[in-house]
C-alpha cells in the first residue's frame, strides 16, 4: 500500500533533517536479502548511531535536493537502503561489514559533503578509525610524556624505600 501525500512529505522532512546533520551517506542494494538479516543490520546501525532507512528513490532524491549530497541522486536506482550518519566513518563501517558477511547486500555508492564515492572508496573509508578511536589515540599520545614523568618522579622515593627495606632485612638476618 502506497503512502499518501502527507505521509510522503513527513518522510521527506524526516530524511531531510537527518541529511542536514549528516557527514556521510552510503547507498546499498538489498535485493534478495532476508528479513531477519535486515533486522540485524538495523540493530547494528542503531547501536553505531547510523540512521538506516529503506526509501523510495524519488523521496530520497527530494530529501537530498539542495544539500551537499545532491550529486548522489544519480546513483539512486533500484531497491536501496540508505545509511546516514553524523560520523563520516560509522555508516561506511556498519554497511561494509554487513556487505562482507552477506553477498546479496551490495554497496552501490556513498557520499560525503560535496563528494560522491565509489564502492571501493566506501570500503576504504570503512577501514579508517572512528572519531572516538582517533580522540583516544590523541589523548594517549598527549598523556604519555606526563605519565612517564610521574613514573620517573615516583621511582626516586620507591628506590629509597626498597633500599631501606633491604637494609632492615639485612640487619634482622644478622
Amino acid at each position: 500500500m502506497g503512502l499518501n501525500l502527507d505521509d510522503k512529505k513527513a518522510v521527506v522532512a524526516e530524511v531531510s533533517a537527518k541529511v542536514a546533520t549528516a557527514q556521510a551517506i552510503v547507498l546499498a542494494e538489498y535485493r534478495g536479502l532476508e528479513v531477519g538479516d535486515m533486522t540485524s543490520l538495523r540493530a547494528k546501525a542503531r547501536i553505531s548511531g547510523v540512521y538506516l532507512r529503506v526509501l523510495k528513490n524519488t523521496l530520497a532524491r527530494r530529501a537530498v535536493t539542495g544539500t551537499p549530497f545532491e550529486s548522489l541522486a544519480q546513483h539512486m536506482v533500484g531497491p536501496l537502503a540508505y545509511g546516514i550518519s553524523a560520523d563520516p566513518v560509522a555508516a561506511a563501517k556498519v554497511l561494509n561489514e554487513f556487505a562482507k558477511a552477506n553477498e546479496r547486500f551490495v554497496i552501490k555508492a556513498g557520499a560525503m559533503p560535496g563528494q560522491v564515492m565509489t564502492p571501493k572508496q566506501v570500503a576504504t573509508l570503512a577501514t579508517m578509525p572512528s572519531r572516538e578511536e582517533l580522540l583516544a589515540k590523541l589523548m594517549g599520545t598527549m598523556q604519555a610524556p606526563i605519565a612517564m614523568f610521574v613514573r620517573t618522579l615516583n621511582e626516586v622515593p620507591s628506590k629509597l624505600v626498597r633500599t631501606l627495606a633491604a637494609v632492615r632485612d639485612q640487619k634482622q638476618a644478622a
